[in-house]
């Protein structure tokens, strides 16, 4: 019985236990899912069951976890053992394991999570444990934030303040310490007042105030006072801290000390004002360059590309104000970018640049380009330098440079100790020692020791009196040759005013030496004939006059003038060669005719003059005669045998004249007269001869005069053929003198042979002549006229005479086959070959030839076959004397005879009577001149005889 009752008493009490486990049970179950926190028994780390919360925390479907490994809820696989290292080894001791970690949610996403748990029972490990596990994400972070809010209010280089709501300090951060030098505990429980410099005034204060009173933020700079007595600027921010019901509990003051930076500010204000001086007033232009646009420039700027103000500039690229290309080729446009790309990666970068200005002048520039960072933004600051000057200056540079070496001078620079520092090539040509051989040397080394030491100490003293010297001093070449130099010295001094280099440049002077001297001799001698020249007789002369006098006049000079007769002719017509070869022999000659006393000149072209010391008038007589004699000899040069004569014309000091002046000028008077009086004679000086020479140099003077003026005018002939029809006309020069009236041609066509100037002349004559003829061209009475002109050997001589005719009749459109040049018989035999060339050369043109004067040279004959003539002018000397002369008939009618057969037409000059007429006609000539049909007539007055002279 009692083993059954006890039975029944455990089996009761069994039941109630079981009762109220199922009670605890459920209580357990209704607890765990309205618990807040994950709740999961784990056995063997897998889920026997879970709450719904652990679910929800870890983003799984109820029941989705049970049977799982609780590794899904950790981050990685490592973290899961070594917490569940730890965890498991707490709870064996029957001991709590709690911990915070990172853990992962079924999507991955990680978050903040605390773990608690225990074993169930530590002696029976297999009944498992109870873990809790609780989201602390939001704690987590907020503890954080108030972590990081508190670490960066103590850490803040700013000062914070909070004060009560009665202003006391409750909180400052360690920055308000380093400001202010007051201490934590220092400013616990004061005022702020503390900081009060009283620079402020009391309006600040009250703004303040009022600002916070209406519940807003004021915000303000300070003047305030460290702890030290030192006074600092404050920029504060003070704002009201609200309670839950509305009410201000604090105030927060955020302070940052700008005392720095205001001074920064200011500092930096300074400097841009500066800047901007500096930037206005720069002499060199400058600009800033952002975006690829100037956004600013100064003054410089606009003068240099000529812009009136910044408004019209500011704005372009760099390729707006430069040419399309620049000077290698390169688009200006390409290249700006490529120049500004280099700089802003470079930091620097510096170029030449062509510009344009406004009016579109290029302007060279070197361009400076340098990043630099304005208000936050980098631009580039840019510099141009107008380099024209400096390319001058370089050219100017290279140029002497290219001056110093090219140069023929010898150039040596040395130092202020006199050691040669630099020779150029010429140096080395002349010395023969190359820069290598002497830099370094002392200039001695080229002294040859002939300079007397006096003129080097006397070189010297000039040099460091004036800085400079030059002379001639004997040199030595590196071979041993001695040679004379002109040398030039020059000092270079430094800017202390101290000599740094001398300069030295010399020549060989050897050919200028012996050129002076032949330069000398040829002063003083003529240059053909080696006589004594003007100059030199002029010194002889008053040499000769002067010894003279000393013997009371009783000793006698005679002067000799004298010139060849004709030699101008010979000199036109055979060359001046034929013409030189004839002026050394005359000088020749007249030397062999005088004493080694006296003095045999020439004054220029065939004009000598003899000075006799010591002979009057007889002896001066005697020795004319013997010259005159000696020149009338046959001259036989390049194997042409001539004749010349002599004019002499002589003055006697002292009756005759006193000064050397007056004695040439009347020895000159009496030689006019002498060619005058019939030429190859000798004539003294009379007083009447002045004035003969007076009125020939007048003459003269007019003669020039004539043809600027236009003076001259011209005179037609007619020429008329057997039936007294005027077919041709010879034109006539005729001087029309303002005060003589009309001047004869015997009277100035000789003057004008002897002055050249009857080259002029011709050219005029054939050039009015042309203009007549063109007028003629248009009128029936004389389209068919033929012009003859005279053309003297000068003229016809003249290297461009072909040209010139060429160009007369191309000008005045007249018709050449109507012109006629009539050549003299001594111009075409004078040089037979040339002459036939020319002439064929003017045949060409269409000009036809007429030979005047024929029948004055009988050695023409043999050459009439070769002669391009269209016509023979029997010379009026054969006309004259007709039909009585029988000398004269024969030769007349020679030529006519002698012109028909050569196919010549023959006309006579000269014709005044019937019978010479009638004479001429009974023999064939063709056509006749001279008064008998007409007087040399002005154009107006030959055109009336054109009527009947045609009919």
């Amino acid at each position: 019985m009692p083993t059954t009752g006890n039975r029944f008493v455990d089996s009761n009490e069994r039941q109630q236990m079981e009762e109220r486990n199922h009670q605890l049970l459920a209580e357990m179950q209704t607890l765990l899912s309205n618990a807040l926190v994950g709740i999961v028994h784990l056995r063997q780390r897998r889920v026997v069951s879970c709450n719904r919360r652990l679910e929800e925390i870890f983003g799984y479907a109820p029941d989705e976890l049970i049977g799982e490994s609780s590794a899904r809820f950790y981050p990685s696989r490592e973290t899961f053992e070594k917490v569940g290292t730890r965890a498991y080894a707490v709870a064996a001791e029957g001991r709590n394991f709690s911990t915070e970690l990172m853990l992962r949610r079924k999507d991955g996403s990680l978050f903040w999570g605390a773990l608690t748990g225990r074993a169930i029972d530590p002696d029976q490990p297999q009944e498992g444990s109870i873990w809790v596990f609780a989201d602390i994400s939001e704690r987590r972070e907020a503890e954080e934030e108030s972590r990081n809010l508190l670490q960066a209010v103590e850490q803040s280089p700013v000062t914070i303040i909070i004060t009560s709501r009665s202003g006391e300090i409750e909180y400052v951060n360690p920055s308000f310490t380093r400001v202010t030098g007051y201490s934590r505990l220092e400013a616990i429980g004061q005022n702020p007042r503390i900081l009060k410099s009283g620079e402020a005034p009391p309006e600040t204060y009250h703004a303040l105030w009022q600002t916070l009173l209406e519940g807003r933020v004021w915000s303000g700079v300070f003047h305030n006072r460290r702890k030290n007595g030192t006074l600092f600027w404050e920029k504060a921010s003070i704002s009201p801290i609200f309670g839950d019901h509305g009410e201000v509990t604090h105030y927060l003051a955020v302070k940052e000390d700008v005392t720095e930076r205001l001074l920064a500010e200011k500092a930096l204000r300074e400097s841009e004002e500066a800047f901007r001086r500096l930037f206005e007033d720069a002499k060199d232009p400058l600009l800033l360059l952002k975006g690829g646009a100037f956004i600013d420039c100064n003054t410089a700027t606009l003068e240099l590309l000529g812009y009136r103000s910044k408004a019209d500039f500011l704005g372009h690229s760099p390729d707006d104000i430069s040419p399309a290309c620049q000077p290698d080729g390169q688009s200006s446009r390409e290249k700006a970018a490529t120049m500004i790309t280099t700089a802003l990666k470079v930091g620097f970068h510096r170029f030449e640049w062509t510009h344009l200005q406004s009016d579109g002048t290029p302007v060279q520039a070197e361009v400076t380009l340098t990043p630099i960072t304005l208000r936050g933004e980098v631009i580039l600051h840019t510099l141009w330098r107008d380099i024209r000057e400096r390319r001058v200056t370089e050219n100017r540079l290279r140029l002497l440079a290219g001056v110093f070496e090219n140069s023929a001078e010898a150039i040596m620079v040395s130092d202020r100790d006199n050691r040669i520092l630099e020779v150029n090539n010429a140096f080395s040509r002349l010395t023969g020692y190359a820069a290598d051989e002497v830099r370094g040397s002392d200039p001695r080394l080229l002294s040859s020791g002939r300079s007397a030491p006096e003129a080097y100490r006397a070189m010297w003293q000039s040099i460091r009196s004036t800085g400079q010297w030059q002379g001639e001093i004997w040199d030595r070449r590196k071979d041993g040759s001695v040679y004379p130099k002109w040398l030039s010295i020059s000092t270079i001094r430094g800017t202390d005013g101290n000599i740094e280099h001398y300069i030295g440049s010399f020549v060989d002077i050897s050919e200028r030496k012996a050129a002076e001297e032949k330069i000398n001799h040829l002063a003083h001698f003529d240059t053909l004939t080696d006589l004594p020249n003007r100059a030199n007789l002029q010194g002889r002369l008053e040499q000769a006059l002067a010894s003279a006098r000393r013997d009371g006049h009783r000793r006698h000079v005679a002067v000799m003038f004298l010139d060849l007769d004709r030699f101008k002719n010979i000199n036109d017509t055979l060359g001046h060669h034929i013409g030189d070869a004839l002026l050394l022999e005359v000088s020749r000659r007249l030397r062999s005719s005088v004493r080694e006393s006296d003095v045999v000149a020439r004054l220029g072209g065939d004009e000598f003059v003899v000075v006799l010391t010591g002979a009057d008038a007889v002896a001066a007589e005697r020795i004319a005669g013997k010259m005159l004699q000696s020149l009338t000899q046959p001259y036989h040069i390049d194997g042409q045998c001539l004749h010349t004569t002599s004019s002499i014309g002589i003055a006697v000091f002292p009756g005759d004249g006193e000064t050397v002046d007056l004695l040439m000028r009347n020895a000159d008077a009496a030689m006019y007269q002498a060619k005058a009086a019939g030429r190859n004679n000798v004539k003294f000086f009379a007083a009447s001869m002045n004035q003969a020479a007076r009125d020939r140099r007048q003459l003269e003077e007019d003669l020039h005069l004539a043809l600027q003026k236009k003076q001259f005018v011209l005179h037609y002939q007619p020429q008329v053929d057997t039936q007294r029809r005027i077919f041709a006309t010879e034109v006539l020069l005729r001087w029309q003198h303002p005060e003589h009236g009309l001047v004869p041609p015997g009277r100035f066509i000789p003057l004008a042979e002897d002055t050249g100037l009857i080259v002029p002349i011709g050219k005029w004559v054939l050039e009015t002549a042309c203009d007549q003829l063109k007028a003629w061209s248009v009128d029936a009475r004389t389209r068919d006229l033929q012009v003859a002109v005279n053309v003297s050997a000068r003229q016809f001589r003249q290297a461009d005479f072909i040209e010139q005719l060429h160009e007369l009749l191309e000008h005045s459109g007249a018709d050449p086959t109507r012109l006629k040049l009539e050549l003299t018989e001594s111009l075409v035999l004078d040089n037979v070959t040339d002459t036939i060339a020319k002439m064929n050369a003017i045949k060409l043109l269409g000009v036809t030839f007429s030979m005047d004067d024929f029948g004055t040279g009988y050695s023409s004959l043999s050459y009439l076959t070769r002669l391009p003539l269209d016509q023979l002018k029997i010379d009026r000397a054969f006309v004259s004397r007709l039909p009585d002369n029988q000398s004269d008939a024969v030769i007349a009618q020679t030529i006519v005879t002698m012109g028909r057969s050569l196919g010549l037409t023959v006309i006579a000059e000269g014709v005044e009577s019937e019978a010479q007429r009638q004479f001429l006609d009974g023999h064939g000539c063709h056509g006749y001149q001279g008064f008998l049909f007409g007087r040399p007539l002005p154009v107006e007055a030959f055109e009336q005889l054109l009527p009947s002279g045609r009919q």
